[in-house]
């Protein structure tokens, strides 16, 4: 099996969420990587942050990550797939899905 990296986009929220809100929305992501997993098929994951820095040629350092639209990266999934197309399949039930975000699937390419 490859392996393969799921990007989730989606739109900052306007508000922050209640925290019963915010558990359920926990519960969703933990069940679906909790289903990737039971299949033997999770790597690893993580959540990102909103602190960061854009580092560019020439030693120029600017804050970010900042994009011209609402759009973020908020985290990441890498799974064990047989190809690009079963990837895609378990991004199927991600959660950001539920709430007009993205998935991104992208192999991972292994350096010997």
């Amino acid at each position: 099996m490859k392996e393969f990296m799921m990007l989730f986009r989606s739109e900052e929220p306007e508000v922050t969420p209640a925290p019963e809100d915010m558990q359920a929305k926990i519960n969703l992501w933990q069940d679906w990587i909790g289903g990737i997993a039971a299949q033997d098929r999770f790597v690893g994951t993580n959540a990102l942050g909103t602190e960061g820095k854009i580092v560019q040629a020439n030693n120029v350092v600017t804050d970010g990550p900042y994009m011209e639209l609402k759009e973020m990266v908020g985290g990441y999934i890498i799974v064990k797939a047989n190809d690009i197309d079963d990837a895609v399949r378990l991004a199927e039930g991600c959660p950001v899905l539920s709430t007009g975000g993205k998935v991104e699937v992208r192999d991972v390419m292994v350096f010997e």
